[in-house]
């Protein structure tokens, strides 16, 4: 599909035609991206890979939980400021998402060697109390399909995979809040 969009719009030969170029493909960028942006309905398990705790411990994906009610999974790192917000805004209400309603999230930074050492400071001078993971060899990006952070899954009490987004806006943890709820309740996604 991309090569023939390629061709179509870099093959097209009319005089001074850089900027419809440039429109058409941010608009092929911004159609491409839509569809990482809705509700994913696709039920699939948490993948069998092994990341580290904070504080060192290994731990399997597929063993996250929330004690049958759902969790928000959300990629992060170190050098990524809309993650850093993302995370930050969030601190600010998952006390009573907690109390509320029992949501649980766990923050997986996809630093690699080369920064990971900034993780800890960053938790440690935040007010987050997410379970931080850290995935340095980037197994469990590659194995849910993560290519740029934030990039945030919810998971449902059974396991499951049902929603997930790419990106971050002020007032997208209301969002995730909104899903969260859906999902508790067993409500269909938008």
């Amino acid at each position: 599909m991309f090569k023939l969009f390629y061709g179509i719009v870099f093959d097209y030969k009319t005089k001074n035609n850089n900027k419809m170029k440039k429109t058409i493909l941010i608009l092929f960028i911004s159609i491409l991206s839509f569809g990482q942006l809705s509700a994913q309905d696709s039920g699939a398990k948490l993948p069998n890979v092994t990341i580290k705790t904070l504080d060192g411990k290994s731990i399997n994906a597929n063993s996250f939980n929330n004690d049958g009610k759902p969790f928000a999974i959300c990629f992060w790192a170190t050098w990524c400021k809309p993650c850093l917000m993302e995370l930050n805004n969030m601190a600010e209400v998952y006390e009573d998402w907690q109390d509320e309603h029992g949501f649980k999230v766990y923050a997986v930074s996809i630093d690699d060697s080369r920064t990971s050492s900034k993780v800890m400071p960053i938790v440690n001078s935040s007010a987050w109390e997410y379970d931080i993971i850290l995935d340095q060899n980037s197994e469990l990006k590659r194995a849910l399909g993560v290519n740029n952070p934030p990039h945030t899954f919810v998971v449902n009490g059974n396991g499951e995979i049902v929603w997930q987004h790419v990106g971050y806006s002020v007032g997208d943890e209301a969002k995730l809040l909104e899903v969260l709820k859906k999902v508790a309740n067993n409500l269909p996604l938008d």
